[in-house]
This record gives C-alpha cells, sequence and structure tokens, in this order.
C-alpha cells in the first residue's frame, strides 16, 4: 500500500487526512504546530519530526500550508523535502501559491530523482470535510493519473490543466471568480436587509434562480447565524488576489473588480478579522456582523 504523507494540517489539511485515513489509506503527518496533529494521530496517522523525515518514509508527499514563503520553507529549507532522496516519489502542493514556485519545485523533484504535481483546491472546509473539493492540477499527465485513486478520497471534481503552474494559474481563475461572487452576496444582503426584506427568503429564491452560487449557499447561511470562523481565512484570501493581480499584471490585463476586492478585505483585516472567514466581509457595514434591525 502506498505511504502517504501529509504536511500542513490547519483546518482543511486535517480534514482531507481523515478522508485518506476514512479510504484505507497509512498517512504520515508533520505540523509545525505539533498539536495540531493530536487528534489524527490517535486516529490513526503518524507523527513525523520534520519535513525531511516524513519525506523518507513517505512515497507520496502532500503539502498543505498557508503562504508562498511557507511552501518554500518547507521545501527548501534545512530539513525540508528537497534534503531527502527523491527517487520514485512524488510531492503534490495542495497550497495556493505561485506558478512560478510551483515550477521552481517541479523542476527541483526531477532533479532529485522524483516528480512534483501543483494541486490547489477549491470547496472550503465543507469540501474538505465531505471529500468533494475541486483539485485543479499541472504538471506530468502520467503521475496525474497514478494518482488519480488518492485525488479520489478528498475530491470530486479533479482535471488536469498542463504544465507545472497551470494549476496555480487555474486556482488564480476560480479566485478572481469568487471575488465577485463574494462582495455581489455581502452587499446583496446589506441591500435586503436595509429594505427590510426577510433575508432567509431571499436567499432561498435567489438560489433557485440566476443569481444562484456557491457563495450565497454556503456563506450566506453562515452570516445570518453570525458564525464568522474560517472555512477560508480572510488573511489567505487577500494573499491569493495578490498573487493573482501579480500573474495579471505580468500579462498586461487589468482586474478592476478583483483590485477592489483586495481593497475591501484589506480594509477588514486592518480592523482585526484577519483570522475571520471570508464571510466576514459584511462587518464592514455590520457592526461585529450583527444583522441591523431595520423598520418597515
Amino acid at each position: 500500500m502506498t505511504q502517504i504523507g501529509f504536511i500542513g494540517t490547519g483546518v482543511m489539511g486535517a480534514a482531507i487526512v481523515r478522508n485518506m485515513m476514512k479510504n484505507g489509506l497509512d498517512v504520515n503527518v508533520y505540523n509545525r504546530t505539533k498539536s495540531k496533529t493530536d487528534d489524527l494521530i490517535k486516529e490513526g496517522a503518524v507523527w513525523k519530526a520534520s519535513p525531511a523525515e516524513l519525506t523518507a518514509s513517505s512515497e507520496v508527499i502532500f503539502t498543505m500550508v498557508g503562504f508562498p514563503t511557507d511552501v518554500e520553507a518547507i521545501y527548501f529549507d534545512e530539513n525540508g523535502i528537497f534534503t531527502e532522496d527523491l527517487t520514485n516519489k512524488v510531492i503534490v502542493d495542495l497550497t495556493t501559491s505561485t506558478p512560478t514556485l510551483a515550477e521552481k519545485i517541479a523542476v527541483k523533484a526531477q532533479e532529485l530523482g522524483g516528480a512534483a504535481l501543483d494541486a490547489p483546491v477549491s470547496g472550503g472546509d465543507l469540501g474538505a470535510k465531505n471529500g468533494t473539493l475541486t483539485i485543479m492540477v499541472g504538471g506530468d499527465p502520467d503521475i496525474y493519473e497514478k494518482l488519480q485513486p488518492i485525488f479520489k478520497t478528498f475530491g470530486k471534481t479533479i482535471m488536469w490543466h498542463g504544465i507545472s503552474g497551470k494549476g496555480q494559474h487555474t486556482k488564480m481563475a476560480n479566485q478572481i471568480m469568487i471575488a465577485g461572487t463574494m462582495t455581489g452576496m455581502t452587499e446583496m444582503l446589506v441591500y435586503a436587509n436595509k429594505t427590510g426584506l426577510d433575508l432567509n427568503k431571499v436567499i432561498e429564491t435567489l438560489s433557485g434562480g440566476s443569481a444562484a452560487n456557491w457563495s450565497l449557499s454556503n456563506y450566506s447561511p453562515r452570516i445570518l447565524n453570525e458564525d464568522y470562523s474560517p472555512g477560508f481565512f480572510v488573511k489567505h484570501f487577500i494573499k491569493d488576489l495578490k498573487i493573482a493581480l501579480d500573474e495579471a499584471e505580468k500579462l498586461n490585463l487589468e482586474l478592476p473588480s478583483t483590485n477592489l476586492a483586495v481593497k475591501l478585505y484589506e480594509k477588514l483585516a486592518n480592523k482585526g478579522f484577519e483570522d475571520d472567514g471570508t464571510q466576514a466581509l459584511i462587518k464592514l457595514w455590520w457592526n461585529d456582523g450583527k444583522q441591523p434591525n431595520v423598520k418597515n
């Protein structure tokens, strides 16, 4: 049986590991904060003391951390993945990172006898928990095909998009789209509330028409329940959108709506909400995220 290694057991990473184990896979785990792996170890995962130790004892290594700087450290630093022989091993970065770094990782992995895929995901904490994530893959198509059984333990829509870096480019397209749906969903709730409408009825109605989208279905109910826990952190969304804008600049593209979304989320972060979920954007209008009472 293939021995899996997984680095980064945060909200989504831990859920992915659980789905892997539920499907019979043996998983080694490493996280900078060891306590975040405690429950997984109780459930059958095996702790490894460093990325290098995990790599030495695993055949397929997945990474899922916060920022490109974290990715670079896990791969290239002392006791990192690239201090080990990668002969016949595959590394898969699930982090939303830069296409340039994905290409750099792929080149180094090949030099060390292995292969690398960039495979960022979408679907948030619920998608990770339910094993229904969308997985966007760049790299060798043959390696992609070989890993299909593993991808299917935590993903539903799994697609190869081209050479190394193309998975990350696809994720940028995804985040550009989400930027629009999140700002639209937030402003819709603010407007509908101000007019005295029943927001539950509005959400149900819009979800049945052409305004239906993932953000509306998944984040509007959380807002009405005043649940701003992070399915996806504000600080990570800002990071993603800035990567998208950087890549767009290289392509001589202007993305004014995405640029506005970054400014709104930076304003939210500056108010102290960077560790909230992205649905907290409504706090720019609603004090503490509480729905204002409006007299009809």
